[in-house]
């Protein structure tokens, strides 16, 4: 048996590499714009490192007060991870899930992402579901004891799989889940807490950050220089490279891809991302999906969802309820954006994919 995270994810930038001044569309240069005369024009920011979430986050802000939004932010990113774990016996969802079937008292924030993944549920015919937990957790993605479960196993998780079980009293501030579910926020949290962290900062004073927090990227206002961030998205075939850059001002980009975590068992490949409906590894004929707009949990749980029903769902949701842009790669090697993104992605130099603009009216 073979496993695997994307090496990018290990150092913090799981599945978007955050290039804070990137050269040329298309171009390899990480490093600083720099003059005709070869001397940084920029100002270089602050940074902070915070584990937490079961990643590497790296978090950069300019400007007078980015000492205080930094450490404001991390606060914040600190605190949600103790009402969100699924692991930790002091959080919120831990207690939800040992309940017994009782109602549990939750703070607002847990609430608003229990009535957001309800929405979200709905809205994808619950492709995206928080209650998979269970299914997650009999493949070893949660302990790393990978494994390939039996039909009859997988059937009897599955009959424990319905968001539309969770119940959240918003007057009595209290969440209900009948005894033998689990749920996991794990699919909203990042892009939650990204959003949240973005606003403490924005609190702060602070007017020009870039937070990536583990490949879920959080864009405050834009560089220094008043140009927009400059963000790489990963290549899912490539360990480091990455197949285009998308412009960012005010916004989040999350993506989802097989490619981030996964363990190999006589030549198949098994990623963490499941399908609801079959309790296996999602088979859309994505191989990542990106999601950008305002809403950071929204990306989030938006961008699994996506790579679970595949190309023309996405599209379809898109063309619907609108408010993001998306970014999807697919196995045949087509890259499609939707219209938003036209002239914001590029796709590097010499990339072999095909790049496609999906128009709101087909």
């Amino acid at each position: 048996m073979r496993y695997g995270r994307a090496l990018a994810a290990l150092l913090g930038a799981a599945l978007l590499l955050t290039l804070a001044a990137c050269g040329p569309a298309g171009g390899e240069d990480g490093g600083e714009t720099a003059s005709p005369g070869g001397q940084s024009q920029e100002p270089q920011p602050e940074t902070r490192t915070v584990l937490a979430m079961d990643t590497v986050m790296e978090l950069k802000a300019y400007g007078d007060q980015a000492s205080e939004g930094l450490a404001r932010a991390e606060e914040e990113i600190v605190r949600l991870e103790g009402l969100f774990s699924a692991t930790r016996e002091d959080s919120e969802v831990w207690a939800i899930n040992h309940a017994g079937g009782i109602p549990t008292l939750v703070s607002q924030e847990t609430g608003e992402l229990l009535e957001l993944s309800a929405q979200l549920g709905e809205r994808t015919g619950g492709a995206l579901d928080i209650t998979i937990y269970p299914v997650v957790q009999a493949w070893g993605f949660t302990t790393g004891n990978y494994r390939v479960p039996e039909d009859g196993e997988l059937e009897a998780l599955l009959d424990k799989v319905d968001y539309t079980a969770v119940v959240y009293d918003r007057r009595a501030g209290t969440v209900t889940l009948p005894q033998g579910m689990e749920l996991d926020l794990g699919s909203l949290g990042k892009g939650y807490a990204g959003t949240q962290a973005a606003k403490a900062m924005r609190q702060a004073g602070v007017t020009s950050a870039l937070l990536n927090l583990g490949g879920n990227v959080q864009a405050i206002g834009n560089k220094p220089d008043g140009s927009p961030w400059r963000v790489a998205v990963k290549d899912p075939n490539q360990e480091e490279g990455y197949l285009g850059i998308v412009e960012l001002t005010d916004q989040a980009a999350v993506t989802s891809g097989g490619y981030e975590r996964y363990f190999e068992e006589n030549g198949q490949r098994y990623w963490h991302i499941m399908d609801p409906a079959t309790g296996r590894p999602a088979d859309s004929g994505l191989l990542s999906v990106t999601v950008i707009g305002a809403d950071g949990a929204q990306c989030d749980g938006l961008s699994t969802a996506f790579f679970v029903m595949g190309k023309e769902a996405a599209l379809e949701y898109w063309r619907t309820w609108g408010g993001f842009e998306l970014v999807l790669v697919e196995e045949s090697g087509t890259v499609t954006v939707t219209e938003g993104l036209s002239s914001s992605f590029t796709l590097s130099d010499g990339s072999a994919y095909t790049l496609t603009v999906a128009e709101r009216t087909p």
